[in-house]
């Protein structure tokens, strides 16, 4: 596996981990303990996301997430706690994926990988407390069940092509961007219109 597939990789993960940390762990140690996903050697140190108390754990934290997620208000709740926790979850899972014998790509990693995992919790955050203003909970039932699939598709697809990894990372990091964009535009609005009244 090339350095471009492994940066690609590491890139879509610790993004999507902005997103859905524990559904990554977990689903990256399912895939593993499959054998869906032939881990090269340099990558053996996620060999302990098959451990099955790390797979429990993460299971059950995707499963209070998956129910926290679609509940207005505390889904916003949830992802101001995991502001602290998504950021150096993708950092470490970015690390565990570049090679360890080099030290200066893990430090490059761990910090890009946390980068990523922020700015896409950001834009998570951001989207979702802008959905959350619509009166009805079935948007944000729909908006988290999109984040869930394709969270699972997008990670699945980032492992099985590791060439298409790398624009996988891309197109979430434009995605991102436009979230983070159109949340701030929304909030000027909301916030344009109260003084425009008050």
């Amino acid at each position: 596996m090339g350095v471009m597939e492994i940066i690609g990789i590491a890139g879509s993960v610790s993004l999507l981990a902005g997103w859905r940390l524990y559904l990554c762990v977990f689903a990256t140690g399912l895939a593993m303990r499959l054998d869906a996903i032939p881990v090269p050697e340099h990558l053996a140190s996620l060999a302990v996301l098959e451990n099955p108390w790390v797979m429990g754990i993460a299971a059950v934290a995707a499963l209070c997430e998956f129910f926290a997620d679609k509940i207005m208000w505390l889904d916003s709740v949830w992802d101001a706690v995991h502001t602290f926790v998504r950021p150096v979850g993708g950092a470490l899972l970015a690390l565990a994926i570049v090679d360890p014998s080099d030290p200066a790509t893990q430090v490059i990693a761990f910090l890009l990988g946390g980068s990523a995992a922020f700015a896409a919790h950001a834009g998570k955050a951001g989207a979702r407390g802008v959905v959350n203003t619509s009166p009805e909970p079935v948007s944000n039932i729909a908006v988290s069940t999109v984040e869930d699939v394709a969270t699972a598709g997008l990670l699945w697809a980032a492992y099985e092509y590791p060439y298409v990894a790398g624009a996988i990372a891309l197109v979430l990091l434009a995605l991102t961007v436009w979230l983070l964009l159109l949340a701030r535009r929304m909030v000027r609005r909301f916030f344009g219109q109260r003084d425009r009244t008050g």
